[in-house]
C-alpha cells in the first residue's frame, strides 16, 4: 500500500535535524516578562532539560514534554514509530517512567491520501505499545510539511530522577547509540544511500532508551541526558555547563556508524551539522573537520549520555550490555577548565 511513497521527499528537514538551531534558540527563548513562581516546578527551561519535573508531593514528580519533527525515513509506519521512540525517551532520560502519550499530527491533506497518516499513526501506537503505555489522544492540523511527534506524560520518584547540571567532575561518560543518523538521513535524502544501509540508522531509532529507568536507581548516576539533534557535542556542552564542568572525550572511543564514512567523502552533511558548529563551535577546540562533522551530527531518537561514579562504571556497563547498547567509556569529567570540552584524538 506504501510503495512508491516517499515521506522524505514532502519535507524540507528530516528528524531532530529540523530543530532550530541553538543560537537561534536562544533568541527566541529570551524573556524579561515576569514568571510565575512556583517551588513545585523542579526542572524548567533554566538548563535545557530533556523535560519539565512538577513535584507532586510523597516524593513523586511528574514528567511533562513534546517532541516532533518531519519524516526522516521514507516509510509511514516507521516514521511514527520513530517518531513517537524519540519523543518518549526524554522521560526516560529523566530517570522515569513514562505513563501517557498524546499525538501531534501535521499532514497536508491536499498532497498524501489520509490512509498514509493513518500508518503514521499506527507506528506511533507501537512504539507507545513498547513502552507500556496508550496512545490516549492527539491533536491534528492541515500543513504544508507532514510532521508527526507525541507529547508525553511521565512519572518519577524524586530521588530517583537525573537531570543535566547535576554531573560531577570525576565521572565517567558513556554514550549507549552510535553518532551518524544525521549523515544517514542525509544520503537517503540526496538519493545516495546503499540498499544496504537503509536499514542501520532506523534499526537504531527504533530502539527505546528504556534503560534510563534502569539507570534511576543507581544513585552514582550523576547526569543523564539523550543525544538528538544539538549533536553529541551539543548535549554534552548542556551538561557542561549546567553543571560547572568540563569533559574529556576519547574520540577512538565514541560509537560511530562504520558506513558513514563513505557519505561523508561525498558531502552528506546535514544542515543541522552546520547550525550547530555555528551556535556553540566557537566554545569548541575541533580542528579536524571530519570530527566536527561526525560529533555535531544531529541524531534523532540517539542514544543516553550517561555519566556515572568510577565506582558505579562496571554496574552500568553490566546493565547497557544486558540490553545489547554500547558499554565502553568515551571519556570522563573533569573540574572545570579553559574549555568546556577537550577532544582526545590519541588512541
Amino acid at each position: 500500500m506504501n510503495e512508491g511513497i516517499k515521506l522524505t521527499s514532502f519535507s524540507h528537514g528530516a528528524g531532530c535535524g529540523c530543530k532550530i538551531s541553538p543560537k537561534v534558540l536562544t533568541t527566541i527563548l529570551a524573556s524579561s516578562s515576569p514568571q510565575v513562581e512556583d517551588s513545585h516546578l523542579l526542572v524548567g527551561n533554566d538548563t535545557r532539560d530533556d523535560a519539565a519535573v512538577y513535584d507532586m508531593g510523597s516524593g513523586i514528580g511528574i514528567i511533562s514534554t513534546t517532541d516532533f519533527f518531519m519524516p526522516i525515513v521514507d516509510d509511514p509506519f516507521t516514521f511514527g514509530r520513530i517518531a513517537a521512540t524519540n519523543a518518549i525517551s526524554d522521560v526516560y532520560a529523566m530517570g522515569g517512567k513514562p505513563l501517557m502519550a498524546i499525538a501531534i499530527l501535521g499532514w497536508p491533506i491536499d498532497k498524501i491520501a489520509p490512509e498514509v497518516a493513518a500508518q503514521v499513526m499506527e507506528g506511533g501506537r507501537k512504539a507507545c505499545s513498547d513502552a507500556g503505555i496508550l496512545l490516549a489522544g492527539g491533536h491534528s492540523i492541515d500543513n504544508p510539511e507532514p510532521v508527526f511527534g507525541l507529547a508525553v506524560t511521565g512519572s518519577v520518584t524524586l530521588s530517583n530522577l537525573k537531570r543535566n547540571d547535576k554531573a560531577e567532575a570525576g565521572s565517567i561518560l558513556y554514550l549507549t547509540k552510535p553518532l551518524g543518523i544525521g549523515i544517514l538521513a542525509t544520503a537517503q535524502k540526496k538519493g545516495v544511500l546503499e540498499e544496504d544501509h537503509k536499514d542501520i540508522a532506523a534499526n537504531s531509532m527504533m530502539v527505546l532508551n528504556d534503560v534510563g529507568m534502569d539507570l534511576s536507581e543507581i544513585n552514582e548516576v550523576t547526569a543523564l541526558t539523550d543525544v538528538t539533534g544539538f549533536g553529541l557535542m551539543g548535549h554534552l556542552l548542556e551538561v557542561c555547563e549546567a553543571s560547572d564542568v568540563s569533559a574529556i572525550v576519547n574520540y577512538d572511543k565514541v560509537p560511530i556508524f562504520d558506513e558513514i564514512h563513505g557519505y561523508l567523502d561525498k558531502k552528506c552533511i546535514p544542515g543541522g551539522t552546520l547550525r550547530n558548529w555555528e551556535s556553540y563551535g566557537h566554545k569548541l577546540n575541533i580542528e579536524d573537520e571530519k570530527q566536527r562533522h561526525i560529533l555535531c551530527d544531529p541524531q534523532t531518537s540517539g542514544g543516553l549520555l550517561i555519566a556515572v561514579k568510577k565506582e558505579a562504571s562496571q554496574k552500568v556497563e553490566s546493565i547497557l550490555k544486558s540490553k545489547g547498547l554500547f558499554a565502553e567509556p568515551i571519556g570522563e569529567l573533569i573540574e572545570k577548565s579553559e574549555s568546556p570540552i577537550y577532544i582526545n584524538d590519541k588512541e
